[in-house]
């Protein structure tokens, strides 16, 4: 095997901090979410949003319950500049609603944010440059003071510029961009410069962003570094901590969980991941987390379907099947055992003490995001009878009984197997009928009358049930007159002394299709022979008597 030049890369450093708090913490509260779908979402995508996609974007945003949305890099392109003037100019923000808009940390840059948040009644101005010592080095060239003073000359900016526009609704974010690639007591350094130069106060706080620009490191490092952070930082009620985890180890959701253990405020996110390289953290994947463990997410995705459906609209991207929550087989169970827990768990659900939601393999209650029922339980050659049974029963009102399951579960595989592909619930159901109730062969049942003696029996054991039939038995048709203490066993004891055939009924179930006055029996047979072979039968009539006459006959034509 060719080895992988493993060599070439280097551990990431850990953090020297003692006692640490956070693995004993648990989330209790929803964060301070900020959408970036609008900015960080958007740059990443190979067609970006129109200024009408953008709008509908925000809308969604909005519906969704964000009170803080990154509307965008004005500065950047005359389509972001567009974009914000229209939000504004058309009264397009709710007023519990605060935009945030992002600019390097250059003068003109900032000039023309000021110029595109003229006439917002709240804003966050987020300025960022980047920090870390491989940009100090390589991009850069730039030693620790002059990235320094750029963060600082572009704060002094930003806070000239509020205080000229009278706007006391524009507060200030700064990011340590690659903050994951900064040496810790630097990027302290640089924050505490930003603090001063700012005058942050515990009534006009900072945002400070710690961002995972580039994931470099498993999610308890960076928590150790967020918590480090939270410990050193100065005059710790001036300041919101905010986190910006990116996905490029595939832990964002973890890594921004931790930081709120370790002492975080505030989490930016986009739906479904959006963002460059491996995306962002997942908003609604973290929401949905906090949900199923009993926390108000502070976010509404109770209609998943819309929020994907505008989601791919406005950007073009597909959302995978697996997604977490949102994903179209997320509530799909193709194992047999899952199908099988998954139909009793329903069962048992409205039994559950105080209502908890408690159903295996499902985290949560699909209905609560909008989705259904209808697809938890799929049929392929995996599937078991568990299932079938569960399809069945739910949209068609067929209780297969669990002695009977497994042989009609075989047959359903057998057509999978052959097929190759997934069955849907309406080709189950006609399986159901071919396999049982529509069978014409070897033993049909012409003619039958069943009558009854007027007075109550004497004894349960006692014949009080006269049957006449006709039956087709291959070649031979029989004509019969038996009695039995009820028309199923008036039935067999006549077939078998015409026929010659010995066979005895071992299990029967039977129940009515639906509820109306003019519902349907079903009725399920299992019958044994004489030499070991076994059958099972099911019939459907108005009356159950027939109905039940009608299963032993399926189950004599389907006799191994």
């Amino acid at each position: 095997m060719k080895k992988m030049k493993y060599q070439k890369y280097a551990a990431y450093p850990s953090v020297a901090i003692s006692a640490r708090s956070w693995p004993d913490k648990s989330i209790t509260k929803a964060p301070i979410w900020c959408s970036v779908d609008l900015r960080d979402g958007n740059q990443a995508l190979p067609v970006p949003m129109s200024v009408e996609e953008k709008v509908s974007m925000f809308q969604l945003l909005v519906s969704i319950g964000f009170k803080e949305i990154e509307v965008g890099f004005p500065s950047a392109s005359a389509t972001e500049f567009a974009f914000v003037r229209r939000l504004i100019e058309e009264r397009l923000i709710p007023d519990d609603v605060t935009i945030q808009v992002l600019t390097q940390a250059r003068e003109h840059l900032i000039r023309k944010t000021f110029d595109a948040i003229k006439g917002a009644k709240k804003a966050i101005v987020h300025l960022y440059n980047s920090t870390s010592s491989l940009q100090r080095e390589v991009v850069f060239r730039k030693n620790r003071e002059d990235i320094k003073g750029i963060a600082v000359e572009g704060t002094a900016l930003v806070r000239r510029l509020k205080d000229e526009s009278g706007n006391a609704g524009i507060r200030f974010e700064y990011s340590p961009e690659s903050f994951t690639g900064t040496e810790l007591d630097y990027a302290l350094e640089v924050c505490h410069a930003v603090m001063d130069t700012w005058g942050a106060t515990v009534v006009d706080k900072i945002i400070l962003n710690l961002p995972s620009t580039v994931e470099m490191s498993s999610p308890n490092m960076y928590a150790d570094r967020i918590e480090w952070f939270c410990r050193n930082i100065k005059a710790r009620d001036a300041v919101l901590i905010s986190v910006h985890a990116h996905n490029d180890r595939g832990t964002a959701v973890a890594t921004a969980e931790l930081a709120l253990m370790a002492g975080a405020d505030r989490v930016e996110g986009a739906l479904f991941g959006n963002g460059e390289r491996c995306g962002n953290m997942d908003v609604v994947t973290m929401a949905l987390n906090l949900f199923s463990q009993g926390i108000d997410p502070e976010l509404d995705f109770s209609d998943l379907p819309r929020i994907r459906e505008v989601y791919r609209r406005c950007t073009r991207m597909d959302i995978h099947s697996r997604h977490p929550y949102a994903g179209e087989l997320v509530y799909t169970a193709f194992s047999g055992s899952h199908q099988d827990a998954i139909s009793k768990g329903m069962k048992a659900q409205p039994l559950s003490p105080g209502g908890l939601w408690a159903v295996p393999y499902l985290p949560i209650d699909p209905q609560d995001v909008g989705c259904n029922y209808e697809a938890i339980v799929r049929i392929n050659s995996q599937s078991g009878k568990g299932g079938v049974a569960y399809v069945l029963e739910k949209d068609y009102g067929i209780q297969i009984p669990k002695w009977m399951q497994p042989d009609f579960a075989e047959a359903v595989q057998g057509v999978a197997d052959t097929a190759g592909v997934e069955l849907t619930v309406e080709q189950i159901h006609e399986l159901f009928h071919s396999e049982y109730v529509k069978l014409r062969e070897s033993v049909t049942l012409k003619k039958c009358h069943i009558s009854w003696d007027d007075e109550e029996p004497r004894r349960p054991d006692e014949e009080d049930t006269t049957i006449s039939c006709i039956v087709q038995n291959k070649e031979r048709e029989l004509s019969f007159t038996a009695q039995g203490n009820g028309p199923l066993d008036a039935f067999v004891k006549g077939f078998v002394r015409e026929s010659g055939h010995d066979f005895s009924v071992d299990e029967y179930a039977e129940h009515a299709i639906g509820r109306s006055a003019g519902a349907l029996a079903i009725a399920y047979i299992k019958i044994g022979c004489a030499d070991g072979r076994v059958s099972f039968g099911a019939g459907i009539d108005s009356n159950i008597s027939l109905a039940s006459i009608k299963a032993t006959v399926s189950a004599l034509n389907r006799l191994p």
